[in-house]
């Protein structure tokens, strides 16, 4: 038993004096040393705000606003304000027009200009951002960048709108072989992460070079001898870790042509010669049911956008996309910026309690702890 003595009012024990080592310190970080030795500065956050969410430098009158306040309480309300100031400014409309062409990656043409058209609308009107993946009307509005106004237009390509997923821009830029560009364009943009979109927390050996990690069972997709391309190909890298949803979402988007036109047939060519029109059997074995991930069945376009607006890391994905922009960081996917999720837990949570109003979670972000200080 230790034995402990009295110094200076402090009880400690009488082995620490006599050189057993004590409890290990925690880890350090030294780039914790450089966070906290920021400070608040809302003079520039107020320029870099203003350039987001309106495309321009703070007018002297705004900057004043914030620069005269007599203490640090007085310049965050000034600020605060300003940034509620610039999310109702009809600049703000254009701007998110211009965020929404960058978080869909589609182009600039009057076939694909509707799908951001939309979704800056459903920003700047503070709906639910979910909308973007279940709204059956008015999916595909024009933006007039002249007046900075929206005009309501409807999707019209065979189909009941469903959000984006239905877009006809979208799905005739998207045109692939068996679909999968569509549904990488789904993954990768709503979703921020390539595939494989699963990974199961025990890979499973399957006689190749390398396990596999899919969640989906490994016999839940085609391949050899059903199908005509063999997705389960064990020869180099495992194909199914990344085709085990790849296919289980595919089949729903092979019914779009390369027009984005809505057939009741598959309207995908399969990488063979004469390019024949994909089949089920391509996709997934008899049986087996289309899904969003594993443990979530869908039969069509309308649940699965269901299913997706009910998953998290979609709300995650849009909240990492606005923290990015906001704080200047690359493309989520492509630069693989990714956002830690502890970083904005606390804005995910507001996010989806608060509705799913994006223009809210830009306000948010723009003025946390971590936008004001440098």
């Amino acid at each position: 038993m230790k034995r402990y003595f009295l110094l200076a009012g402090l009880v400690a024990p009488l082995g620490a004096c006599m050189g057993e080592p004590g409890p290990a310190a925690p880890p350090h970080d030294e780039w914790d040393d450089k966070l906290n030795d920021r400070v608040v500065d809302y003079g520039a956050a107020l320029r870099i705000a203003s350039l987001r969410l309106t495309g321009e430098l703070p007018t002297l009158a705004e900057i004043d606003a914030v620069a005269n306040a007599t203490d640090e309480a007085s310049q965050k309300a000034a600020y605060e304000a300003l940034i509620q100031q610039y999310l109702a400014s009809p600049k703000f409309t254009r701007q998110m027009f211009r965020f929404s062409q960058d978080f869909l990656r589609l182009g600039d043409t009057p076939e694909t200009d509707t799908a951001p058209a939309f979704l800056a609308q459903v920003i700047v009107d503070n709906r639910s951002y979910l909308d973007v993946l279940t709204a059956s009307t008015g999916t595909c509005p024009t933006y007039n960048a002249m007046t900075n106004t929206f005009t309501a237009g409807t999707c019209n390509n065979g189909t009941q709108a469903v959000g984006l997923l239905t877009h006809p821009g979208m799905l005739a830029a998207n045109f692939s072989n068996l679909a999968f560009r569509r549904v990488r364009w789904v993954q990768e943009t709503f979703a921020c992460s390539k595939f494989p979109a699963e990974i199961a927390k025990e890979p499973k050996d399957v006689g190749g070079a390398t396990p596999y990690t899919g969640t989906f069972p490994f016999d839940s997709i085609a391949g050899a001898p059903i199908g005509r391309v063999n997705f389960k190909d064990t020869s180099s890298v495992i194909c199914a870790n990344c085709h085990s949803n790849l296919n289980h979402i595919a089949p729903l988007f092979a019914h779009f042509d390369d027009k984005g036109l809505f057939t009741t047939g598959f309207s995908v060519p399969v990488p063979l010669p004469d390019n024949p029109m994909v089949a089920m059997s391509d996709y997934l074995p008899s049986g087996e049911s289309t899904a969003w991930r594993m443990g979530v069945p869908v039969t069509d376009m309308r649940g699965l956008g269901t299913a997706m607006a009910a998953d998290n890391a979609i709300a995650e994905c849009a909240v990492a996309r606005v923290w990015n922009w906001a704080l200047g960081r690359p493309d989520i996917v492509d630069a693989a910026a990714k956002v830690p999720g502890t970083t904005i837990e606390t804005q995910v949570a507001d996010f989806k309690s608060g509705g799913y109003h994006l223009r809210d979670a830009m306000y948010r972000v723009f003025t946390s702890d971590d936008f004001v200080r440098f």
